[in-house]
């Protein structure tokens, strides 16, 4: 239990919540902004999110608590899953509806067949330049604020990965696409280029993150459900409220003895048991089913601490 918090005139009690909550952020709010509400419902101590979410933007936005937080590198890293629609004929400063209008064009007549084309190139590996509305930093600032006092600078491209692009819908001025892509992919860019290679300008009308790995088909939670549980009296865990090894899914599990827990809880190099044959990276437990960290098993059958996920291991 951490100590007792000033807020406001209120004084909080702050716990240690550890675990993953895969919030439902609602359109208006900062992903910042979502996970503070988040944090005051659950009165969790620590908290950070996994990929920030535009204003604008809905959808799966993974909140990691306690020693979760530990986990969210590794969620950054994944692929993710986007709805959007983009908006043909005008392009705004932010590249997104809650920007300004800077340009408009007219919206050549399109076919489904032009559009896939179109599609077409941008799937496969790639470059993208970052948009200067972005958290980006340039000497220790956001590119955002240097875009708010109407400043450019240089940004490197860097090397995307587009693994599907699918045209869901259209309409006159309209398209609605579905996007599975690697880290560090703006959607927001994708949309003005695609409406770049169809001979016009564009936005982002909407977008919608569907999921991020590994959480791919996982129910998400509202806040309003978070806070329902807390009017309620917070007492049972909540379902929404996932083990911190959900995170590591893929990896192999390696089953350990009491001893070697303990020592492994140490962070020294212990044997792997010979009834797993294992090498590489894994998820360590413990009797009890209790979740240690991620380990490295050698060749050599030595198992090295890489990560532990364990009160009182925060340094390691």
């Amino acid at each position: 239990m951490t100590p007792v918090a000033e807020v406001g005139t209120r004084r909080r009690s702050w716990r240690e919540v550890d675990g993953i909550v895969l919030l439902d952020k609602p359109a208006g709010l900062s992903s910042n902004q979502a996970l503070q509400r988040a944090r005051r419902l659950l009165s969790a101590a620590k908290g950070g999110h996994a990929g920030t979410l535009d204003p604008m933007a809905t959808g799966m936005l993974p909140l990691c608590l306690g020693q979760a937080t530990k986990a969210c590198g590794q969620l950054l890293g994944s692929t993710k899953a986007y709805r959007a629609r983009v908006r043909l004929g005008s392009a705004t400063d932010t590249g997104d509806a809650d920007g300004q209008v800077v340009a408009q064009s007219t919206v050549p007549d399109l076919d489904r067949e032009r559009i896939e084309g179109a599609l077409a190139l941008f799937r496969g590996t790639r470059e993208q330049v970052p948009p200067m509305y972005s958290a980006l930093k340039r000497d220790g600032r956001p590119l955002y604020e240097l875009a708010r006092r109407g400043e450019q600078v240089v940004r490197e491209p860097r090397q995307i990965r587009i693994e599907r692009l699918e045209l869901l819908s259209m309409s006159p001025g309209e398209l609605e696409i579905e996007v599975v892509c690697s880290k560090g992919t703006y959607i927001r860019v994708l949309g003005e280029d695609i409406a770049h290679a169809l001979g016009t300008r564009g936005h982002l009308g909407e977008l919608r993150r569907l999921w991020v790995e590994p959480f791919e088909g996982e129910p998400m939670v509202t806040l309003e459900n978070i806070e329902a549980w807390a009017t309620a009296g917070a007492g049972t865990p909540p379902r929404w409220l996932l083990p911190v090894d959900r995170a590591f899914a893929g990896l192999p599990r390696l089953d350990l003895g009491e001893v070697q827990a303990a020592h492994l809880r140490q962070g020294r190099v212990i044997e792997a048991p010979a009834s797993a044959p294992i090498t590489g990276r894994a998820r360590a437990y413990g009797p009890g089913e209790c979740f240690l960290g991620l380990v490295d098993v050698g060749e050599d059958g030595r198992v090295r601490v890489e990560r532990l996920f364990v009160p009182g291991a925060g340094g390691l």
